[in-house]
């Protein structure tokens, strides 16, 4: 802890249900004796800690009467700073608070003694957060006039999170709803769904998925502030629906029925968030989009050695369907014609080579079915029998490489070829192929059933093969532009994927000279236009595109840390960086503290001259009890700091008045995103932290860990923790 920091962090955790002024002076003395004496963690529990103070006869003043003289100059007293911190108190919601801190608590020693204490330890802790989710949850969702919740208004916030009410993971949620309201008698007026239920019925409903709604609503999964994401998705989805080029595949005539103005995209986070915008039900075959999963499952049972003996990893800088073979007679790789029918003989005469022809079929949809977590997958016995007579170059790419002895022993060509047209013909939609390629993103793991399907070695293989060759002949400018893998098909289908973040499927039938999608080419594009998606991105120095798997303030609070940090340690070299790297060097935390704060209380003279004569930070910003630095300077015998603090007050010829650090009034992007929503359940529901009053928020010098995440809206008093 820095010297001359008053910081309350701990305290006010346990004193967040406090509910008159005189807890908090109680609170510091409970505290002191807790160190003194090392009690437990269950005597120094929250419930404990109220009663104790509310319930104590002992009579404590903040501050004695030489501390009320010398806090005379600074224009307040001791029992002033008790109403001020009874005002701040009022703004928060300590049941919110609870469910926010309950993933943050800092701990600096473990109470257990050993393993078995640590395990008892641990099983209670999480027990209690449970509970304690529980009842926030209730807390922020019902009616103060009925005091029951409306399931209807809660899965519509957990809607706005990414979760939906069909997710696997919420079934015993969803079947517990169908039992309450059998045993309620199927009330008139009411559905499964939209009943109201009190808190202990609640509570049993949603315990058996309780972690991952709680998580939802912690904003803890990669995309936390989904509803922010999916409005800039919408915006680029509405763009790329104005595009109107291309023409529909005609080589299969049942690809050249699809309306041209079909156009469908759906996204799957690698924590199951799902979106889905346009005609994404609409069912369509994978076409050359079934490649890559033919491939991952032939390097799942047979390992890449095997696999690439028999085809290559280059891409051919030829088209899909060239008659060609690279300088080793085997195809340039996975991706196109020839190196997926060699994919398709490797499955049949070496993966499952007592087979029939039926059973490897039903064994490969089967995997499909697996990636996409029990979804739609279905075959297109129509677009099978077309493709199969349509078939000249595919035959011919056959005949090529059984006569450069390209497959392996026992490969009946005939039904290699079969099996590859029905791998082409397999039926889906959008919102399967996205959980699909979120599989992929997830290392292999099914992120709506948690199965582990390939083993991350495989999708990483896959994944590379799709970056060089995913999109035909456009693939080394979709590598430069997007960066990102995919794999396209002339269905027109699109899949891309962000590995670790999420899946995307777009479809829409017209495509290019090339062969790919024109919406879907565009709209990833723009994707990595807007957001830090593109592989090669730097992360921490690109300004102009947003970064969805951040906190919309998580940056801001790690680089007030950051640079109070470097002023408390006297770290020049670290000011300039941040100075540099375009940071507001006046951001403030909690106690309204600024970096001359911490400065001028350590006695680093240059990082003071630093930040006045090239930061030119205000000489005089007051925290939350007053003090300026030249204060701090002085209450720390810090003489030099303090001669020249005063001489740069002097020159710059204003008076000691109060100023508000720059970093409280100014708006963040967030906030102006916030304030510009006129959809307040929509914006309320994005995070489970309330939004203080807006005058009271303005009087307040300091933001508070939940004022910090405030709207600027004005709030429905009837809808608590909303």
């Amino acid at each position: 802890m820095f010297k001359g920091v008053p910081t309350l962090t701990q305290l006010n955790l346990r004193l967040l249900n406090a509910k008159n002024p005189r807890t908090f002076a109680n609170g510091l003395v409970l505290l002191q004796q807790e160190q003194r004496n090392k009690a437990t963690s269950a005597k120094t529990s929250w419930q404990q800690l109220e009663a104790d103070a509310n319930h104590s006869k002992v009579d404590v003043d903040v501050y004695s009467q030489e501390e009320l003289v010398k806090r005379a100059k600074f224009g307040h007293t001791g029992k002033e700073v008790q109403q001020k911190i009874a005002a701040e108190k009022k703004l928060r919601t300590p049941p919110l608070l609870n469910l926010v801190f309950a993933n943050r608590k800092l701990s600096f020693y473990d109470p257990a003694s050993g393993p078995k204490q640590k395990e008892r330890h641990d099983k209670l802790h999480r027990e209690q957060e449970q509970r304690n989710a529980e009842d926030v949850l209730f807390d922020m969702f019902a009616s103060e006039e009925t005091g029951l919740i409306s399931m209807g208004k809660f899965l519509a916030g957990l809607k706005t999170t990414g979760i939906r009410r069909n997710d696997p993971r919420v079934r015993e949620l969803m079947d517990n709803l169908k039992r309450v309201h059998k045993l309620n008698n199927y009330e008139t007026g009411s559905s499964a769904e939209t009943q109201h239920l009190n808190r202990e019925t609640f509570k049993a409903v949603v315990a058996p998925n309780i972690v991952l709604i709680a998580k939802a609503f912690r904003q803890q999964f990669v995309i936390p502030d989904f509803s922010s994401f999916v409005k800039d998705i919408e915006e680029i989805y509405g763009r790329c629906k104005d595009n109107t080029l291309g023409k529909l595949a005609d080589y299969i005539p049942q690809l050249a029925r699809y309306s041209p103005n079909m156009w469908g995209v759906s996204i799957c986070t690698v924590d199951g968030q799902r979106y889905s915008i346009g005609d994404v039900e609409e069912p369509f075959t994978l076409q050359s989009c079934s490649k890559p999963l033919t491939y991952a499952i032939a390097l799942e049972k047979l390992g890449p050695k095997v696999v690439h003996s028999y085809v290559g990893q280059e891409p051919s800088g030829r088209n899909f369907n060239e008659l060609v073979l690279d300088q080793n007679k085997k195809p340039h790789n996975p991706m196109i014609n020839a190196g997926a029918i060699l994919t398709c003989s490797l499955m049949s005469a070496l993966v499952k080579p007592d087979m029939t022809s039926a059973e490897i079929f039903d064994y490969t949809m089967s995997w499909f079915k697996r990636l996409t977590g029990g979804e739609y997958i279905g075959f297109n016995n129509a677009v099978f029998l077309s493709e199969r007579e349509a078939a000249d170059r595919n035959y011919a790419l056959g005949f090529y490489m059984r006569e450069n002895k390209c497959f392996p022993k026992r490969t009946n060509l005939k039904e290699v070829m079969d099996y590859y047209f029905q791998c082409c013909s397999m039926e889906t939609n959008c919102e399967a192929m996205s959980v699909i390629a979120a599989s992929l993103a997830n290392g292999g793991i099914c992120p709506t059933t948690e199965e582990k399907v390939f083993r991350p070695e495989v999708v990483r293989d896959v994944l590379s093969i799709m970056h060089s060759c995913g999109t035909y002949d456009y693939s080394g400018q979709f590598a430069f532009k997007v960066g990102l893998p995919a794999k396209s098909g002339v269905s027109g289908g699109m899949m891309l994927v962000i590995p670790n973040v999420m899946g995307i499927f777009a479809w829409s039938p017209p495509l290019d000279h090339l062969g790919n999608t024109v919406r879907g080419l565009q709209f990833c594009e723009e994707l990595v236009n807007t957001f830090n998606f593109h592989r090669y991105d730097n992360l921490k120095h690109l300004s102009n595109k947003k970064d969805p798997r951040k906190h919309r303030y998580e940056t801001k609070g790690l680089s007030i840390v950051n640079l109070l940090f470097s002023a408390a340690s006297g770290d020049v070299t670290a000011l300039r960086r941040h100075r540099l790297s375009g940071m507001d060097i006046t951001l403030a935390d909690y106690d309204g503290r600024t970096a001359l704060h911490l400065a001028a209380s350590e006695g680093h003279l240059e990082c003071v001259k630093f930040l006045l004569e090239h930061c030119h930070v205000p000489h005089n910003p007051k925290d939350r009890w007053g003090n300026m630095p030249v204060d701090e300077a002085e209450n720390f015998s810090h003489s030099h700091v303090v001669e020249f603090l005063k001489s740069w007050a002097e020159k710059a010829g204003n008076a000691p008045a109060e100023c508000t650090p720059e970093a409280v009034i100014s708006k963040t992007q967030a906030d102006e995103e916030i304030c510009s929503t006129s959809d307040l359940d929509h914006s309320i529901a994005s995070s489970p932290i309330p939004s203080p009053e807006p005058e009271v928020r303005a009087t307040s010098p300091v933001p508070s860990e939940a004022g910090s995440t405030a709207s600027t809206v004005s709030v429905d008093k009837t809808k608590p923790g909303l």
